[in-house]
């Protein structure tokens, strides 16, 4: 076995640790329950003793370049600390780096879990032939993350890619933030559910109120099947969502003028319900996007992605992720083997 590292996925559900080796491959997964309810020090101990028993078990038969967690949250990446996380309630101001290095004697790089999985897509995934890419995760919130050069881009305070929480509806839905009309209020897994309960309060009667009533679990997943068998509530819900995804690429794509855009998280697999309304405000507000989309329209609708030729020949591209949530796993891997060069 070549080099390998540990990557480390800390989900406010799932515990994720894996072995991988510098060129990528997988070499073992152990996936725990993240009990967050049992406290802080519980969960840290699970962790550190996943990645005791997988670097024991190869240390022999490859050399071990380190150890990355991506954590949900905003970091200081200069203290350690996870300043905030919606996903691991108590943790806030928690010193997670100095705990973690502490039980296991060593330095470990923690950084922010959607910087890691677009530094995942950029290494193995929809992104690998680029070195420049932005990545935006739709799950229960709207995170993001930009690699430049094949690195994660951090900006002045290690801060950098918090597109969740930038404005597409000036008068929008409040966030938890302290803004209104964020993206994550719109784009989210949370948003297409209260988003759907809306229109259930204007039209009771609707196949949406008769689901959310069934007593099965009402979610996005759960109005995305409603918007494929055509349901028209459901599908207005998705082509609002692509509208204002549509908004927040366009500004993207106007100011970052990237090679390449991302769509990840679990939403990203209501992609046909969405994207068509995406590359129409795509086409209304990016003026990099409008100036050379293809002739066809229809063909940014076809397949996982769009490709846009631009006046020098290179091109935008919009599509969605290809390692789905291991993403986040992958790029936690890749930071050591980035610290080692």
């Amino acid at each position: 076995m070549n080099k390998f590292s540990i990557g480390v996925d800390l989900g406010g559900t799932n515990l994720r640790i894996a072995a991988v080796d510098d060129q990528g491959q997988l070499v073992e997964k152990v996936t725990l329950g993240t009990k967050v309810s049992l406290g802080r020090d519980h969960v840290i101990d699970d962790m550190c003793d996943a990645i005791q028993r997988l670097s024991e078990k190869f240390k022999d038969s490859a050399p071990l370049l380190g150890i990355g967690i991506g954590v949900p949250g905003i970091i200081d990446k200069e203290t350690g600390l996870l300043r905030e996380s919606p996903n691991l309630p108590g943790w806030a101001d928690y010193p997670v780096r100095a705990e973690i290095e502490r039980r296991l004697k060593t330095i470990v790089i923690l950084e922010n879990d959607a910087n890691v999985a677009a530094l995942g897509e950029q290494w193995l995934g929809a992104a690998k032939d680029y070195s420049d890419i932005a990545m935006v995760t739709l799950g229960t919130g709207v995170g993001g993350g930009i690699v430049i050069g094949g690195e994660i881009f951090r900006g002045a305070n290690g801060m950098a890619g918090e597109i969740g929480h930038c404005t597409v509806e000036p008068d929008g839905h409040p966030c938890g933030c302290g803004n209104i009309g964020c993206i994550e209020q719109y784009a989210s897994a949370k948003a297409v559910v209260r988003m759907a309960r809306e229109a259930i309060a204007r039209n009771g009667a609707s196949a949406l109120a008769r689901a959310a009533g069934s007593g099965a679990e009402f979610s996005a997943q759960s109005i995305y099947n409603l918007a494929i068998q055509g349901d028209e509530d459901a599908r207005r819900v998705f082509r609002y969502m692509g509208r204002c995804l549509g908004i927040l690429l366009a500004t993207l794509v106007n100011s970052l003028n990237l090679p390449i855009y991302v769509i990840g998280g679990g939403v990203s697999s209501a992609w046909d319900a969405f994207a068509p309304a995406v590359f129409d405000e795509l086409r209304r507000r990016a003026l990099v996007y409008a100036a050379t989309a293809p002739p066809d329209p229809a063909a940014t609708h076809e397949g996982a992605s769009a490709h846009v030729k631009t006046g020098s020949g290179h091109k935008t591209i919009i599509t969605r992720a290809l390692l789905g949530s291991d993403a986040g796993l992958y790029g936690a891997a890749r930071l050591p083997v980035i610290e080692a060069r």
